[in-house]
């Protein structure tokens, strides 16, 4: 599953808008331990009553059928502090030789640009300059991950873990990415989403998604929006994403020579 960041005919690779008529908690998503203690300021806020269309909420910030508009009171010198990023174990399972392989999630952008090209290479996408991809990820608001990590029998926890976050060694492999460009306030879009042939079936990229849109919910953006492939619409579209939604149409304009 993937999609793709060239400009294309909206006919062939329609813009999908995530439904954010909900609060993210009925998201269906793996067992995992999602209490990482993110931390916000809290401020007071007052409320009024309205209702939005879905194309007043892009344009406004209103999340589509929510009748409550948040106030803010005039801002102050106290700024309201980002959500740390999400690290956690996505799945765990003993293998056939008796190691055991954990597929992490990180929404910390801990993304080797080599492995990323070598990943691409694996799903068949075309090359990308590697300066291009390293722009591109240090340029995007969110870069979420999967890796694999393969633990031998009776290897030490502790250990294990710590090279895992400190040491370039074989046991960890990039098997998927997904990241995310914003305003940093009211939109934001998915960009090339992609799963090693090798671990698709298995529902992470599911999983990739559903993770990164709740990561994105958690930093109040509201408005989520993606390209498709033709194939892959029908799986955007149980995720919750819309294509065209009320008639609204994704405009490209590109080079034409």
């Amino acid at each position: 599953m993937q999609t793709h960041s060239a400009l294309l005919s909206t006919s062939q690779y329609p813009i999908f808008s995530f439904g954010c008529n909900c609060d993210g908690s009925n998201l269906s998503l793996f067992p995992c331990n999602l209490n990482l203690g993110v931390g916000r300021a809290r401020r007071k806020l007052k409320v009024c009553q309205t209702r939005a269309s879905f194309w007043e909420s892009i344009r406004s910030g209103f999340l589509k059928n929510n009748t409550t508009q948040v106030i803010e009171p005039p801002s102050t010198n106290q700024e309201e502090e980002e959500p740390l990023p999400e690290e956690f174990v996505l799945v765990e399972k003993t293998l056939a030789d008796g190691a055991i392989e954990q597929i992490i999630f990180s929404s910390g952008g801990d993304v080797d640009v080599y492995d990323l090209q070598a990943l691409c290479d694996k799903v068949g996408w075309p090359r990308r300059p590697l300066s291009k991809l390293s722009a591109a990820l240090k340029n995007s608001y969110m870069v979420a991950t999967l890796h694999s990590l393969r633990k031998s029998p009776g290897e030490d926890d502790e250990y294990t873990w710590k090279s895992y976050l400190t040491e370039r060694n074989e046991q960890k492999k990039l098997i998927g990415m997904a990241r995310a460009t914003s305003d940093h306030a009211f939109n934001a879009t998915i960009w090339d989403v992609l799963v090693d042939p090798s671990y698709q079936g298995q529902g992470l990229g599911k999983a990739l998604v559903e993770k990164t849109i709740r990561a994105l919910l958690q930093r109040d953006i509201g408005n989520i929006t993606l390209f498709a492939d033709s194939q892959v619409v029908e799986f955007y579209r149980n995720l919750g994403f819309e294509p065209d939604p009320e008639g609204i149409k994704g405009m490209f304009w590109h080079p034409r020579y």
